[in-house]
């Protein structure tokens, strides 16, 4: 009897383990490793501002948007509001959150980011268009990122100065181009030393109205600088001003006057009103889209270089002009080609082109003298 029991417990048992063997056959006779490399990315985009601007935050908000179709991320966008008393907190508590990268931009965010990224070392933090001053602290978990907005701006200031020495429907013939910027920062001073620098390359002695708004959200000011430059004999403006500057292409189509858009394409996000788009000659792109997604693309590689600044331009297709339809349109082919010559130049190394990041005031404020009206 002994004999049967036994011989009947190792029939189960064989019978358990050829079972069991074949359980685990589909996964390579390995039970598999749950060590989180499938799971889906969580990705927070923190707005210190919303939507709408038609510019910076548009094109961040479309960034995420091809990382979550991409990636098959797990995306939210928090607009935060022009209030900056929430901007520190908001961050501090998405910081909480379960995220695996949490996207901030702006020079405005550095500080905050400075503050609340190391006491999160185990969250990683992507700031565009800024960089955390790396010096100053253990910023191992944060990836910044910066933009060569003055190769793009050259391009404008050029495109600018061909179209002032035109006959395109321009009734005054004087030499002057116009610049609303945001703010006298920097970044914002980056677009206007390109600008400057473009349009000299077409013309040594190409006038350039320069005005500040002193905001990023104030467009009824924004119009009202453009206004005063198209009072002034300037034959285009080129406002650098996110929201705010959506006033002066709205000055534009009052005075029917051209304009050059920024950060997004903005002819194309005025194609409901034909006759701004149409005045909207082209804008300089910063690719926030598109540095978001390689950003992400790099991470999950293994390749992004966190803890570190990078600074990208034409070449990485991170700034640049515009074409669309209206440019092609209302830009005559010879400017078009010719722009075209002055970017492959650029990113050869042909032509360098000044950047106001790490300029001294005073060698700043000789440039901005020199080309005043």
């Amino acid at each position: 009897m002994k004999k049967v029991l036994s011989l009947m417990l190792s029939v189960l048992m064989f019978i358990t383990l050829t079972l069991t063997g074949c359980g685990s056959k589909d996964s390579g006779g390995q039970t598999p490793k749950d060590d989180g490399k499938d799971k889906a990315l969580k990705i927070v985009l923190l707005l210190n501002g919303n939507l709408g601007d038609k510019s910076f935050f548009d094109s961040a908000n479309e960034g995420l948007n091809q990382i979550k179709e991409k990636f098959k991320a797990e995306t939210k966008v928090i607009e935060i509001g022009p209030d900056q008393t929430k901007w520190e907190p908001t961050l501090a508590d998405v910081s909480e959150e379960n995220w695996d990268i949490i996207i901030v931009g702006t020079w405005q965010m550095q500080e905050y980011l400075q503050k609340v990224a190391p006491q999160h070392p185990d969250k990683k933090y992507i700031l565009f268009d800024s960089s955390v001053d790396y010096s100053k602290g253990d910023f191992k978990n944060v990836y910044s990122i910066n933009y060569k907005q003055n190769e793009g701006s050259f391009l404008a200031g050029a495109l600018a100065t061909k179209i002032t020495a035109s006959n395109m429907k321009l009734a005054n013939k004087e030499k002057v181009i116009g610049f609303v910027g945001g703010a006298d920062i920097p970044v914002i001073n980056d677009f206007l030393i390109g600008y400057i620098k473009g349009a000299q390359h077409v013309d040594p002695q190409m006038k350039v109205a320069i005005s500040y708004i002193g905001d990023f959200f104030n467009s009824a000011k924004g119009k009202e600088m453009a206004l005063a430059q198209f009072n002034q004999k300037v034959d285009l403006v080129f406002p650098v001003a996110s929201q705010a500057g959506l006033g002066a292409l709205d000055a534009a189509k009052i005075e029917k006057k051209y304009a050059i858009g920024v950060d997004s394409d903005q002819a194309l996000l005025f194609k409901d009103d034909e006759e701004k788009a149409n005045l909207i000659m082209s804008s300089v792109l910063k690719r926030v889209d598109n540095s978001l997604v390689r950003a992400i693309e790099l991470h999950t590689q293994g390749k992004l270089p966190w803890g570190t600044a990078e600074a990208l331009g034409i070449k990485e297709d991170a700034v640049g002009l515009a074409i669309n339809e209206y440019y092609n349109k209302n830009v005559p082919e010879d400017m078009r080609k010719f722009v075209e010559e002055l970017s492959k130049k650029i990113v050869a190394g042909e032509i360098k082109v000044d950047s106001a990041i790490g300029m001294d005031t005073k060698v700043l404020n000789e440039i901005r003298n020199a080309v005043k009206p």
